[in-house]
Parts: structure tokens; C-alpha cells; sequence
């Protein structure tokens, strides 16, 4: 009998089943799982003060996470916020529908009321009265390299952000603390950009062809021998796009009859690699080992629904920097449940490659952790290393099937070259291979860097989200108000920073996210502090009513299978 690529293991090895159960569970999300008793961090915790973390013996150095929760308040009134904002859209809606207000949102013609509609009615109902209101801080044209500081094409507008004009000004010196510049490799200048300029002149621009075909060049293979030797696997494999890396091969490596237990915040790439895949998915309260560990019995026990088989692969999906909390994997614990119930494990370090360990190696050289205990190791380009793609490293069996399988591999278009040398020049530098100290250098600023930003701004009084190693600052808006106000009123004293609203946060969860970066010098650091500060007071921001941050919450059952 043959073997689909759905029923292949991800090492490449042969099929084995799990133990079957005699119950089938119920298939599809699971997210609100009412036996899942461990207190979440969107949740009102019994004690704030109490210690959770009962695994230490898995950690070699204390593992402190902050989430405060939402003061009752300021959820009651961001409710409201949304709600008045909810009821004057109605009202404007009834305006536009008798031409009282001009509608400058696109709709359907008449004629087609009676097929399928183009745009679902609240998405749209959203977009033109809530999301427009503050559409002004996302999208500015940036006319510079997006380092330590950038410059933006200045813009108005005259019909409340439905569009934009040009004034033709620019913005100069904006302090940029929104872009994952982690090492600060985004530059046109210095070591990168000119082995990049060279490879330009060798190579060209483009190569025109798919990996397959007639597009693997040696700088390619260079690449890929490069990584794996950084990651310490046998081998690994590049791609063109970050998004692509998750939402194209993870179909490859599972299918129908495979579980998936995905962390409910895993990026949108891991969320459509998993759909695509067929396999039935499961998602676990973010971080929440207990959760984890609660779906990894029941698919031993229970099996498939309706046939109770054992699942053919059962498959584990985290992120080592979560991008919107700031949190960081509990990767031991999650190792220790995957070798307990023979699971495996896909680890996404597109934030945490270069930006986490005392090498950069991500985190799974933070925790000091064997590289083999992991799977799957994919990973981004765009962030530390100030270039573009992803990659996979795992075992050589592994990466030999994606070559085969993978529909990034085999249509995508190869990897730029100067991308290609952008990429090997950098990641010699944070190897320390180009004889100088400067990857290591970096390294050490950036820990340097967010371990005083999120100290000061926690000192100031803001409700902070995340690990206190993690250079991803979250910082709590809450209402919507303050989403517009507080981008608006940074880039006056110009710092440029991200902000966030619901649907990318929970509705009463809106916040500001800093990105520190290892190009940014102390007083950088201090200005954007001020502005933020001077802000904070204008806006009333500072809902903090701790000194001191708290551990997220970890293990709290005391008849984990894990205890001994």
C-alpha cells in the first residue's frame, strides 16, 4: 500500500498510529471549552499576586510575563465607546441612504441585490464607521530606509479619510518605534548593503524561475547550509515569502485524519496553513499549558470523530513571539507535553529568530533547549535580518519531502539575490563569522534596550503586555477613542508608533505596539519615553495599579500528568 503526503510523518519516517479511544470527540474549534478552568488572561484572575508557575524545574531562569487585567471601568466605558460609535453609524447610514451625507463607500448595483453580496454587511458596517474614523494612522508612505528613524510623505485629507493628498512635504526624522527592525540590519549603508550591491552585479535583480526549474543558484544552497548551521539542524530549506512559508507547507505536512492544536493567537499564516490542509483543528487558550494538555488527552482517548481511529498526526502549532502580547512560548513545557503524548511540533520564530537567546538563535537557544526536540523550525527573514522570506529546518528527511511537496517550493518564484546575500551577510555578522563583535554587540543592546523601555514604561504607570525579555512592547489603549488620538498626537512630537483595534485585538483590548529595536540609543529611547509620557497624560492613560509585574499564569493543575 502507498503513503499520501497526508499520511507521510513529518520526519519523513513511516505512518504510526496513537492509541485508539472508544468516544469520538467533537470536531472543529474548541476554544471556549467549558472543562478548560484555568484562569485566562482576557479573564478576571482570583489572585493577582498569587504565583502560578509550578514547572520551574523546566526553566533556568525565572520566566516573568505581565497582563494585567482590564480595570472594570475602563472596559464598562470602552463598551460604551463602542456602542455610541455603533449607534451614530446606524444613524449615518440612514443619512447616506437618503443622500443627506455623501456616501463614498463602494456598493452593489441593483441589479445584483439578488445574487450572493460582495461584502459582508457588519465587516462592511464597521469599515465605514469605525475603522475610516482612524484610518489616518495606518498606511503612511514611508520615503526612507525604515531604521532607528524614517522619514514619512506628509498627508491630508479633506473628505475624513476616505482619501488622501500628498502636501508634498516630508516628515523628517520620525523616531520609528512601530518596524521589527530587532538588530537593526534595515540600513542602506555598511556591511550588508554592500556585499548586497555586489551580489546585485553579479546576479542582477531577479532570477525569473521557480527552484526547480532554472532558478536555484549557488547563493541559494549557500543560504540554506548557512541556516541550517545557525538553527543546529540537519538541514533546511528557504522561501521566497514569510507568509507563504506557514500557509503553503503546512498543508504538505498534514491532511485529512490529522489533528492540528493550535494556540488560539498563532498568526493569520498558521491559522489559513491549517485550514488549507483539511486536517481538523483545535485551538488551546494562548500559552495555557492545561488547555494544551486537556486536547492532547482527549485526541489519545477519544480518536477520530465518528470512526474513533487514531489520529495519524497529531501536530502541535506555537509562535516563539506572540506579536500582538508580547508573550513568549512556554516552549519547555510544550516540548515535555509533546514528547509525553508523542505529538510533534511546528515552532513559528518569525519574531523570535535573532531577537531572543544569548547567540540570537531564537527561543529555543533563550531557553537553552535542544534544537532536535523541535520538529518543525520555520522562521522569517523580514524581521532581524532585514530582508524578505522564510525557512524550515528540521531533519534532512523532512526537508527532501518539502522539496517534493511543497507548493512554495515548487511555483514559487526563487528568492531575490540580493535578498539571498542581505540574508547570509547578516546572519554571519550575529554568528560572530565576519571577525568582528558587532552581531554579538547588537545582540546585547537590544536586551539592553527592552529590558529599559518596558521598565519605564511600566515605572510611568501603563498597563504593559508580555514577557519582560520581549523586545514586542504592547501598550493598553483600551477605548477606541484613544486608538486615532494616541497615533496622532506621537507623530506631532515624531515618534511613529503602531496602533491596534478590534478585530486584531479583543474589543475592549485596543493598544499601542512598540517594537524596540537594537538601532535605538538611549536617547531615542528617552524622547519617544517623554512623548509617550506627555501623551499618556493627555490621554489618561495610565491605568496601571501595580509597581510590579506579575507572572503570567502557567501551570495550576495539580494532577498535571507532568508533575511527578
Amino acid at each position: 500500500m502507498t503513503e499520501s503526503s497526508a499520511t507521510k510523518l513529518l520526519n519523513g519516517d513511516v505512518c504510526r498510529r496513537t492509541s485508539n479511544g472508544k468516544n469520538a470527540s467533537k470536531n472543529g474549534y474548541v476554544k471556549n471549552h467549558s472543562l478548560f478552568k484555568q484562569p485566562h488572561k482576557y479573564q478576571r484572575p482570583r489572585d493577582k499576586n498569587q504565583n502560578l508557575q509550578h514547572n520551574s524545574s523546566l526553566y533556568k531562569k525565572p520566566f516573568l510575563e505581565s497582563f494585567e487585567e482590564t480595570p472594570l471601568l475602563v472596559a464598562v466605558l470602552t463598551y460604551m465607546g463602542y456602542g455610541i460609535l455603533t449607534i451614530f453609524g446606524y444613524l449615518r447610514d440612514f443619512l447616506r441612504h437618503w443622500s443627506i451625507e455623501k456616501c463614498h463607500v463602494a456598493s452593489e448595483r441593483e441589479e445584483q441585490k439578488d445574487f450572493v453580496p460582495l461584502y459582508q454587511d457588519f465587516e462592511n458596517f464597521y469599515t465605514r464607521n469605525l475603522y475610516m474614523r482612524i484610518r489616518d494612522n495606518w498606511n503612511r508612505p514611508i520615503c526612507s530606509v525604515p531604521g532607528a528613524k524614517m522619514d514619512l510623505v506628509e498627508r491630508v485629507t479633506h473628505n475624513y479619510n476616505w482619501t488622501f493628498e500628498h502636501t508634498g512635504k516630508v516628515v523628517k526624522n520620525v523616531i520609528n518605534m512601530g518596524s521589527y527592525n530587532y538588530l537593526g540590519f534595515a540600513e542602506n549603508t555598511g556591511t550588508c548593503a554592500d556585499a548586497a550591491i555586489q551580489t546585485t552585479q553579479v546576479y542582477g535583480a531577479g532570477v525569473g524561475s521557480t527552484r526547480c526549474e532554472m532558478g536555484n543558484l549557488d547563493i541559494h544552497e549557500d543560504l540554506e547550509q548557512l541556516v541550517a548551521r545557525f538553527l543546529g539542524v540537519e538541514s533546511s530549506m528557504v522561501f521566497g515569502m514569510g507568509f507563504a512559508t506557514n500557509s503553503m507547507n503546512i498543508p504538505a505536512l498534514t491532511g485529512k485524519g490529522c489533528l492540528i492544536l493550535s494556540d488560539e493567537l498563532n498568526h493569520a499564516s498558521l491559522v489559513l496553513g491549517a485550514r488549507l490542509s483539511g486536517s481538523t483543528i483545535r485551538v488551546f487558550k494562548h500559552n495555557n499549558m492545561q488547555s494544551l494538555e486537556k486536547l492532547l488527552r482527549d485526541a489519545i482517548v477519544h480518536g477520530q470523530p465518528r470512526t474513533h481511529r487514531p489520529w495519524k498526526k497529531i501536530l502541535i502549532v506555537v509562535e516563539g513571539i506572540y506579536s500582538m502580547e508580547g508573550s513568549i512560548v512556554r516552549l519547555p513545557e510544550v516540548i515535555a507535553l509533546k514528547k509525553r503524548y508523542k505529538a510533534y511540533l511546528y515552532l513559528d520564530e518569525a519574531h523570535s529568530i535573532g531577537a531572543l537567546g544569548c547567540n540570537g538563535k531564537g527561543v529555543v537557544d533563550y531557553f537553552g533547549l535542544d534544537p532536535k526536540d523541535v520538529d518543525i523550525m520555520m522562521g522569517t527573514f523580514t524581521k532581524s535580518f532585514g530582508a524578505a522570506g522564510g525557512y524550515i529546518g528540521g531533519k534532512k528527511e523532512l526537508i527532501d519531502y518539502l522539496r517534493r511537496h511543497s507548493h512554495s517550493a515548487l511555483y514559487a518564484t526563487s528568492m531575490s539575490p540580493p535578498v539571498v546575500q542581505q540574508i547570509i551577510t547578516s546572519m554571519k555578522i550575529i554568528m560572530g563569522e565576519d571577525g568582528t563583535s558587532l552581531g554579538a554587540d547588537r545582540l546585547r543592546q537590544l536586551s539592553e534596550n527592552t529590558t529599559y523601555f518596558r521598565r519605564k514604561l511600566q515605572d510611568m504607570g501603563f498597563i504593559i503586555y508580555g514577557n519582560d525579555d520581549s523586545p514586542v512592547v504592547p501598550m493598553m489603549l483600551y477605548m477606541p477613542a484613544k486608538i486615532g488620538a494616541f497615533g496622532r498626537e506621537m507623530l506631532k512630537r515624531n515618534i511613529g508608533t503602531v496602533v491596534v483595534g478590534f478585530p486584531a485585538t479583543p474589543i475592549i483590548e485596543s493598544r499601542a505596539r512598540f517594537c524596540v529595536s537594537a538601532a535605538h540609543t538611549r536617547e531615542m529611547l528617552d524622547t519617544a519615553l517623554e512623548a509617550i509620557s506627555e501623551v499618556g497624560d493627555l490621554l489618561q492613560l495610565k491605568y496601571s495599579r501595580r509597581q510590579q509585574p506579575l507572572p503570567s499564569p502557567g501551570w495550576t493543575s495539580e494532577e498535571s500528568l507532568l508533575q511527578d
